[in-house]
C-alpha cells in the first residue's frame, strides 16, 4: 500500500509525495527528486529531523538518543531516515523548498465555469491538466492572470482534495486585476497556469471541537475543509461563524446546510450592515457563543481581511481565551 506524504517547508511550498510500503520517507522524497536535508541516513545526525503534524509511523530503534531524544518524539519530531508511514502523514520541514532542490509546482489550466454568487463573490471552476492536484484543505494556489502579463493572484481552494476540477472563491473587487479579467473576458476554454499548492493553514487531525471563523470569501477555505470533513467523518463537534458585510453577500449557504446532515455541524450568519434585518448583526467578535470555545479545549481556524483578523486576536486577549491551538490566514483583496 501506498502513503502520500505531505512535505511543507518553511517558505510556504508544499509538495507531495508517494510512500511505498515500508520505505522510508527520505527515501521516497529522492527518489521522487526532492532532496531532503540529510547527512548519515543512518540516524545518527539528526540532519533530516522534521515535525510530523499528522500521520502514522513506524521509527523503530536503530537511532540514536543524541539524533532524536525522547522529549523530541513526544513532540512529534521524526527522523525522516527512518521514518516509515503507516498512514497519510504531514510533515513540516524546517528549511526552505528551494534548498532541498524544489519549489511550488506549476500545471496549465483551464476555465470550466465563471459564476457570480453576488456582487462581492465570483465563483470559478477549472480544469487543470495531468493527474490530480494534491492539497491540504485550506491552502492556496497562485492563479496566473491571463492577458496580465505573467502576473498572479493568490486563492484558497474550496473544492475538495485529489480532483482535477478545482473551484475557489473569489473577491469581486471594483478595478482589480483578476475581478476585472473574470467579470470582462473570461470564457470556458482560457487558459491560465497555477502554482502551488502553498500555505500553513490547513486543517490539522481532528482532536478536539472546532470554531471556524470566516469573513466573506474567506469562507472558501472552510468549504474544503468541510467537504474533507464530510468525505472522511469527525467524530468532534464544528462550528463556524461566517460574517459579511450586507445581506446579498452570504453565499454557499446551501453547502453549510448540507454539511449540518452529514457531520455534528452548525453554523451562524453575521452581517455588519445596521440597516439589516438579519438576526445576528455587527461582527463575528459579538456572536460567539462560550459553549462553543469549551473553555479552551478547541481548535479555532480563522480566515478574513487583516482587519477581522486583528480583531479576533485582540478580542481572545482582552477575554483571555487560549485555545489549544490558533491557525489563521489573512487574506488581501487585489
Amino acid at each position: 500500500m501506498n502513503y502520500t506524504v505531505a512535505l511543507n517547508f518553511e517558505d510556504g511550498v508544499s509538495r507531495f509525495i508517494e510512500c511505498n510500503a515500508g520505505e522510508t520517507v527520505l527515501d521516497a522524497a529522492y527518489r521522487q527528486k526532492v532532496n531532503l536535508p540529510m547527512d548519515c541516513s543512518d540516524g545518527v545526525c539528526g540532519t533530516c529531523k522534521c515535525h510530523c503534524d499528522q500521520g502514522e509511523f513506524e521509527l523503530g530503534d536503530e537511532y540514536l538518543e543524541e539524533a532524536l531524544s525522547d522529549e523530541e518524539l513526544d513532540e512529534g519530531q521524526v527522523l525522516t531516515c527512518q521514518m516509515v508511514p503507516s498512514s497519510d502523514c504531514v510533515l513540516r520541514v524546517p528549511v526552505a523548498s528551494t534548498l532541498c532542490k524544489t519549489g511550488a509546482g506549476k500545471r496549465q489550466a483551464s476555465i470550466v465555469k465563471v459564476a457570480p454568487l453576488s456582487d462581492d463573490a465570483i465563483e470559478v471552476e477549472i480544469d487543470i491538466e495531468g493527474d490530480t492536484i494534491g492539497f491540504l484543505p485550506g491552502q492556496y494556489v497562485h492563479l496566473e492572470v491571463p492577458g496580465a502579463n505573467g502576473q498572479h493572484r493568490s486563492y484558497s481552494f474550496s473544492s475538495l482534495p485529489g480532483e482535477s476540477r478545482a473551484s475557489f472563491l473569489i473577491r469581486n473587487v471594483p478595478n482589480g486585476l483578476m475581478s476585472t479579467y473574470l467579470t470582462q473576458q473570461a470564457k470556458a476554454g482560457d487558459s491560465l497556469e497555477v502554482t502551488g499548492p502553498m500555505g500553513s493553514f490547513y486543517l490539522r487531525s481532528i482532536q478536539r471541537p472546532i470554531l471556524m471563523l470566516a469573513g466573506g470569501t474567506g469562507l472558501a477555505p472552510f468549504l474544503s475543509m468541510l467537504k474533507q470533513l464530510r468525505q472522511t467523518g469527525c467524530e468532534h463537534p464544528v462550528h463556524l461563524i461566517y460574517g459579511v458585510n450586507v445581506d446579498d453577500h452570504l453565499v454557499k449557504c446551501d453547502e453549510l446546510d448540507t454539511a449540518t446532515v452529514e457531520l455534528d455541524f452548525d453554523y451562524a450568519t453575521v452581517v455588519v450592515d445596521e440597516n439589516s434585518l438579519h438576526p445576528r448583526k455587527g461582527y463575528v467578535t459579538n456572536h460567539m457563543d462560550p459553549a462553543k470555545l469549551y473553555g479552551g479545549d478547541v481548535d479555532v481556524y480563522l480566515c478574513g481581511p487583516p482587519p477581522m483578523v486583528d480583531a479576533v486576536l485582540k478580542h481572545f486577549a482582552s477575554e483571555g481565551i487560549e485555545p489549544a491551538s490558533f491557525h489563521y490566514e489573512k487574506f488581501t483583496p487585489n
